[in-house]
């Protein structure tokens, strides 16, 4: 799952970005021109850019357009900081017996167990759904998220598709 850093508004980004629709394949660059990524994708209010090491998706309002290229107000070592940041806080999150809430934020079950990188969930219904953990991201009030409904969380374990493909 791809972080959602929101908090770059906060931390004196640039000006807010007019359509970025056409910004897939854009170079992304810092205050002094260095490469911080390049856009891989636009998703509704935010840009999703890849740096060397890590892909993120940032609100649209953390950039500027200068010529072909955006402008951000972090370089590409603080960005992939912050990032990282950002994983480990997330992954601390992850633990037995925090409740799970799909995209509508609605409680989907709980977190039963974690072994070798594999989420054990306790979906409402009874079943289980072991995911990867890189599949869920923790939040700062304890819960944690997956990119799915309950209801395409139940598909999922009543269709026999590969449940280690949930959440990615």
């Amino acid at each position: 799952m791809r972080l959602i850093l929101g908090t770059f508004a906060a931390l004196g980004a640039l000006v807010a970005v007019p359509a970025l629709a056409q910004s897939v394949g854009m170079q992304v660059v810092d205050a002094s021109g260095a490469p911080v990524g390049t856009v891989t994708a636009v998703q509704g209010d935010n840009v999703q850019i890849k740096t060397d090491k890590h892909e993120a998706l940032l609100p649209k309002t953390s950039f500027t357009v200068d010529g072909s290229k955006l402008l951000f107000g972090l370089t590409q070592a603080q960005l992939n900081s912050k990032i990282e940041e950002s994983a480990t806080t997330s992954q601390k999150a992850i633990v037995a017996g925090a409740t799970v809430s799909g995209i509508s934020g609605t409680a989907v079950g709980k977190v039963e167990a974690i072994d070798n990188g594999q989420v054990t969930i306790a979906l409402t219904s009874g079943k289980r759904l072991q995911v990867p953990i890189t599949g869920l991201r923790g939040n700062s009030d304890g819960t944690v998220t997956i990119g799915y409904t309950a209801e395409q969380l139940e598909a999922l374990v009543n269709g026999g598709a590969a449940a280690g493909t949930a959440g990615k």
